[in-house]
């Protein structure tokens, strides 16, 4: 039976102990604080839900490794790690420094990193996320070519060294996830481009073959970014070329696609979007599957767009669509994303609850492991 790469990401907020989330999480626990006091918006909606492991430290190794032996069993064998860099300095990681890499059976997956480069504002913190400043910014996602420096060699030593960071072609995998901020605080396309070159110089100067850069999409034609650098691009195709982009795949659903219905109607436009790509992409796509979107407990106050019916069976049908699209294209690697593992505040988890059980991850054994 052939090998997938099924990589779930991984929100890293599950922990009270970096000590700048407690501005956000009081109770000290991290972003579980918003779950565990989430109330239902309306008759008929399926929150609260609640974790069948508990409101578990995933900073604590002896969690992670069971968290590990669960997904590896259901066919999950990447994580995603959500990564961010804030006023010089990483936020957040000690889900995957203190967890993940502590944990004694961590070799039975890889991992990588995805650099969550947008602007931190209110809306972890449920006191003020429906305030007039909810979406005020606290700290900066962009950065200069200086910081970018300064953050990739640490980045790099910390975590591509390891024998379970994950590559394709035998080259470690970044990811960058708003392509719009990465170039602003470059200066520009051309600088942009610049400090991600001088970015593979450095990890070849490591010893590796080359920096495998993946970036997430939005809609496909995303930007005009004229008012950047003076120079006119016209979609998101022609700005990945330019910065030497290697592969992209998608984060969420929400990111394009309408997804206040059914996920059945759903996934009938994630397909259309991946023939779009199809024609219209030079870069290699990897497909991307959501498990569900619902933000209400982030807010008191109701937010509309809530995915319907987003069952483990329908889950399944949609990663079948995946699978196929890996099996019909020439692609680098046979990897699949999925949102994710435990975004329980978007309500797209992998994770058992009290609604489905292990239903979804027995979704991903059934296609993956159990043919």
């Amino acid at each position: 039976m052939k090998n997938y790469d099924i990589a779930a990401f991984v929100w890293p907020s599950y922990t009270g102990d970096e000590p700048r989330s407690r501005m956000f999480w009081q109770e000290g626990f991290g972003e579980w604080q918003s779950v565990k006091n989430a109330t239902s918006k309306f008759p008929g909606h399926n929150w609260p839900r609640k974790p069948l492991w508990g409101y578990v430290n995933e900073a604590d190794p002896y969690v992670m490794e069971m968290e590990i032996d669960a997904a590896v069993d259901h066919g999950v064998n990447v994580f995603i790690y959500d990564w961010y860099w804030y006023d010089r300095r990483p936020f957040l990681e000690n889900c995957l420094n203190d967890g993940f890499l502590k944990a004694k059976n961590n070799g039975k997956m890889k991992f990588y990193i995805m650099w969550a480069n947008h602007d931190a504002v209110h809306l972890w913190n449920k006191n003020l996320s429906d305030s007039d400043v909810g979406d005020t910014v606290i700290w900066q996602g962009g950065i200069d070519a200086n910081g970018f420096k300064i953050m990739y060699e640490r980045l790099a030593n910390k975590y591509f060294t390891k024998e379970n960071y994950y590559k394709i072609n035998d080259c470690p995998v970044f990811m960058i996830y708003e392509l719009s901020t990465f170039i602003d605080g470059m200066g520009g396309i051309d600088e942009a481009a610049r400090a991600l070159e001088n970015f593979r110089k450095y990890v070849v100067s490591m010893g590796f073959k080359d920096l495998h850069l993946q970036f997430t999409g939005r809609v496909n034609n995303i930007v005009n970014l004229s008012g950047v650098d003076g120079n006119t691009v016209e979609n998101q195709d022609e700005v990945m070329k330019k910065l030497g982009v290697d592969s992209f795949t998608h984060y969420q659903f929400v990111h394009f696609v309408n997804i206040d219905r059914d996920y059945n109607e759903i996934i009938k436009d994630v397909k259309a979007e991946w023939e779009k790509i199809d024609r219209e992409s030079s870069i290699p796509y990897f497909p991307h599957i959501s498990c569900g979107w619902d933000n209400n407990p982030r807010f008191y106050g109701f937010r509309p767009g809530i995915v319907k019916n987003n069952t483990p069976d329908n889950l399944e049908k949609a990663l079948r669509e995946a699978k196929a699209y890996v099996d019909t294209h020439d692609l680098p690697a046979p990897l699949i994303t999925v949102n994710s593992w435990n975004e329980w505040t978007e309500t797209s988890y992998l994770e058992p609850d009290d609604l489905y059980g292990y239903g979804y991850l027995e979704a991903i054994k059934r296609v993956f492991k159990n043919g």
